[in-house]
């Protein structure tokens, strides 16, 4: 891509639009995704290829992150980790308050529809049956419900991030392998956080994502100061990975057994620990996006942007979307999963995520136009004898 402020593939300085609005793409599919049952559900891309919406929200974060936090100047280190931690804690917090409400909307949808049965989906039983061990455990993130396990793992990468930024400073290989260390460790021994009710791990190990964090970190700092170059072999390779794991996909090829007694980090499709082929996948699309121009650019789309507005308040737009998801689930089981209800939701829900991100937006400007005022207000005004408040 060659553009007007830098090299080909450079990423601009100023806010780039182009990742809000990949960001908001991969909130709408994750929306749609955690509503199973509808159509839509089935034109997302986790149909058609190794990956999904969560390695494309995780990939665009450590992105994001890189942007907003490379700056780990000594003298700034203590600012910045505290800005991180910060971060870390909203994160948690939010993650709480998602888990509640999605206990409390099934918990309703059995008190309103008589339907019991709400309370045993979705890894709510244990905490209805041990309701102390159970409350205990989701406060210490030993027990996560499912649909409700992204924020969690997002705020321990946060934690991670200091050391990563640390490392960075001595080198983005340094950087990348220790990461890809962590990584390929936490795959081969089945290392991941524990749940405290059950014998399981977290569904989405932040040891494993921290690896998809961190080259999303790396690389759009790389494509900033040199942009991304496009190498036609890595370019072929890539597409036809794609293109391979759409027939995979698609076709049904999972008895195909290629592992060579190979670590399943490797060879296998987990999620939890992030095989190598889902990885590859979400990273080969990356890099296509990345280099073909008519998929660049269109992303570069100006701040007033509906989409833009969905990904800049992504944080809010999770909350927002994974509550309506969780209604919907709930709707989807008292209607017997009927799909066509279920798409008319999920539609209704989509039009909604733009609504609040329009409505987010009104609200900063309020807010800013406030602030505007009165510090205009506070401003001395000069009289005949001085300056006068």
């Amino acid at each position: 891509m060659t553009d007007k402020s830098g090299p080909v593939g450079a990423v601009p300085r100023q806010r780039d639009t182009r990742l809000d609005v990949f960001r908001a793409l991969a909130l709408l599919t994750i929306f749609v995704n955690h509503v199973p049952g509808q159509y839509l559900e089935h034109l997302t891309h986790k149909n058609f290829g190794f990956s999904d919406s969560a390695e494309a929200f995780v990939l665009i974060s450590g992105m994001s992150v890189g942007l907003a936090y490379s700056r780990f100047a000594v003298g700034e280190r203590l600012a910045v980790t505290l800005r991180i931690l910060r971060r870390a804690l909203t994160l948690y917090v939010a993650h709480i308050m998602t888990s509640i409400i999605t206990f409390a909307i099934f918990a309703g949808g059995a008190l309103w529809f008589s339907r019991p049965d709400l309370v045993s989906e979705i890894n709510l039983r244990a905490v209805v049956d041990r309701t102390e061990q159970g409350v205990v455990s989701m406060v210490l993130l030993g027990h996560q419900f499912g649909y409700n396990n992204i924020l969690s793992m997002y705020a321990v990468l946060f934690l991670m991030l200091p050391g990563f930024l640390w490392l960075y400073q001595r080198g983005p290989r340094l950087l990348l392998a220790v990461s890809g260390t962590i990584w390929l460790c936490a795959g081969i021994w089945r290392i991941a956080p524990s749940n405290f009710l059950d014998d399981g791990k977290w569904f989405l190990n932040p040891l494993s994502w921290q690896f998809l964090f961190a080259i999303g970190f790396v690389g759009v700092l790389r494509a900033r100061s040199k942009g991304i170059p496009r190498n036609a072999l890595l370019f072929a390779l890539s597409a036809i990975y794609l293109a391979v794991s759409m027939l995979w996909v698609v076709l049904g090829w999972w008895h195909i057994d290629f592992s060579y007694g190979l670590p399943a980090v490797l060879t296998g499709f987990d999620k939890t620990y992030l095989s190598a082929t889902r990885l590859l996948h979400v990273l080969a699309g990356a890099y296509l996006i990345a280099t073909i121009p008519v998929l660049s650019n269109w992303a570069a789309l100006p701040l007033s942007h509906p989409l833009v507005a969905i990904g800049r308040h992504s944080l809010a737009i999770f909350i927002f979307g994974t509550i309506l998801a969780m209604a919907g689930q709930v709707l989807m089981f008292v209607t017997g999963k009927n799909p066509f209800f279920g798409t008319l939701y999920v539609l209704a829900g989509i039009a909604l995520h733009f609504a609040y991100a329009r409505y987010l937006d009104w609200q900063a400007e309020v807010i800013a136009d406030h602030a505007k005022r009165q510090g205009m207000r506070a401003l001395p005004v000069k009289g005949r004898d001085g300056p006068k408040r």
